[in-house]
């Protein structure tokens, strides 16, 4: 069943709330991802990668049992097998649910909010809490920069058909990357911004096409989530490389940033933290 998310009356998102005083893990709010899979020809039940979408959490503080404040970076890991993703806001509200609440330590609280997003989405989600001082530095991107290339650009609306290979283009593989990739909330309107990779293995594609492509999604609305798999699906269908991997690194808003990760091979994934980030 398509869930319409705009029409829905209980979704935080967009709307006024009030920051909670008590712990609460139903403030969490699922959406189905299916709705936007069966757009994009998705099978739930067979998908074409396998992936994580990877959520750093910036806000998080707890008390200890005698009452003094602690804080943390956290990262969760969502499988991209989930039925659900979380909503953003509904995350933010959980966690500033756990500002008042005392646990007696860290590894209590990375245990109480696994099993809370665990019981939200359905499938088992990893969160790891780390000390600010302990939190890795940012990394210098890995690949080639397509930013710089002079494309004329004058439609912003979603084109996937601008996609293409070069012609007579030899089999390679290449890791390209963007800082250009904006696309806007699906409920609120607001800008998400984020850099995107494509990793591939197969017949050349057309960087400027590549970029246009990616330049496109600058006034489309949808989640995080739903635009790497898009991306991921668009390349497959024009450009049809053997191998594909992408993933995008979004700016941080409202103390989270998401990094949905979607591969077809079974490439390691190592999580570095960009410098917008």
């Amino acid at each position: 069943m398509k869930l319409s998310i705009e029409s829905n009356p209980d979704i935080p998102l967009g709307k006024t709330s009030e920051y909670p005083q008590s712990y609460d893990p139903d403030l969490l709010f699922p959406i189905p991802r299916l709705g936007k899979r069966l757009e994009l020809g998705i099978d739930q039940n067979q998908l074409p990668f396998f992936g994580v979408d990877i959520w750093n959490a910036w806000e998080v503080s707890w008390l200890n049992l005698k009452g003094k404040p602690c804080v943390a970076i956290g990262q969760i890991h969502f499988p991209a097998e989930s039925e659900f993703l979380v909503e953003s806001k509904s995350l933010k509200l959980y966690f500033n649910s756990l500002n008042q609440h005392r646990l007696s330590s860290v590894d209590a609280l990375e245990k109480l909010v696994a099993a809370d997003l665990t019981h939200a989405v359905g499938v088992p989600v990893v969160v790891t809490m780390s000390h600010p001082d302990r939190y890795e530095n940012c990394q210098a991107p890995m690949g080639q920069c397509i930013d710089e290339l002079d494309v004329e650009i004058d439609n912003y609306s979603y084109q996937p058909e601008l996609l293409k290979l070069l012609e007579d283009g030899e089999v390679r593989h290449q890791l390209l990357y963007s800082h250009l990739l904006k696309s806007n909330c699906l409920v609120t309107g607001q800008p998400d911004w984020g850099s995107v990779w494509i990793e591939y293995s197969g017949q050349e594609i057309d960087q400027e096409a590549l970029l246009k492509y990616l330049i496109s999604f600058r006034n489309h609305n949808e989640f995080h989530e739903q635009c790497v798999e898009r991306i991921f699906t668009d390349i497959k269908r024009f450009c049809n490389p053997q191998r594909l991997t992408v993933w995008a690194r979004y700016v941080r808003r409202g103390g989270l940033d998401i990094n949905p990760y979607r591969s077809n091979c079974q490439r390691e994934f190592v999580f570095e933290r960009d410098f917008r980030q």
